[in-house]
């Protein structure tokens, strides 16, 4: 995939792929958009209440949702399992020129980050006791998740027009089957198809603000029997 450095209105960079006039995050801020969908509204919102997670990441992409939750087994304590699908992994090359070192500014912390990309594929890490990080080398259409596994659930796929083969009914009630009762799936759509194929699949679905340049962003909870 050919890809290009672009540069997001919180100084952060993203990617933009040419062959699908799409970019990897918001345009608005692709570390704002993280912080407020994945982190905020996902993992703080399960951690209230649970302190060992595991999570599914639907597109590791440039690693950023990974690195924004890695400080959250240190400061609150929490043992977390972080498993991440990525069909078309990044080189290293590519992760250079994010220039991610400036905006994460412990160097204890982009070590970590270059770690989670160095990390090889489809074996668990551990990274540090309470982070363990899986890579896997397949896309969701070929993953078979255990069921009522998981708690959280980024979906971090490009969106519904340009990667539509990820955005169907099927997807989303096996996602759902792999969600634990009182789990949650996050992600930046707020489309109507989109929640409709979340509530077909089992979930109830909450609109929710978005992060700058967007109005709504979803949540969907598996609800406990």
């Amino acid at each position: 995939m050919q890809l290009e450095i672009r540069q997001t209105k919180d100084g952060s960079n993203t990617l933009y792929v040419p062959a699908l006039n799409e970019h990897y995050h918001s345009v608005h801020g692709a570390w704002q958009e993280s912080q407020h969908v994945f982190i905020k509204h996902g993992l703080e919102h399960v951690l209230a209440a649970k302190k060992d997670l595991k999570i599914l990441e639907v597109g590791f992409g440039t690693g950023l949702n990974a690195i924004l939750t890695f400080p959250f087994a240190l400061a609150r304590q929490a043992v977390i399992q972080y498993d991440t699908l990525e069909k078309f992994p990044l080189t290293e090359d590519v992760i250079a020129q994010l220039q991610y070192q400036k905006l994460i500014l412990n160097p204890e912390l982009y070590e970590v980050f270059l770690q989670m990309h160095s990390a090889p594929w489809n074996t668990p890490v551990e990274l540090i006791p309470q982070f363990t990080l899986q890579k896997m080398h397949e896309t969701l259409e070929a993953f078979a998740p255990p069921a009522a596994y998981y708690d959280v659930v980024y979906f971090d796929a490009f969106a519904p027009d340009k990667q539509p083969e990820l955005w169907t009914d099927q997807l989303f009630a096996k996602l759902c089957k792999a969600t634990r009762p009182g789990g949650v799936l996050v992600t930046y759509c707020a489309k109507g198809a989109f929640k409709r194929s979340l509530r077909a699949a089992g979930f109830a679905v909450e609109a929710l603000p978005g992060p700058p340049g967007k109005r709504e962003m979803t949540r969907g909870t598996r609800p406990v029997m």
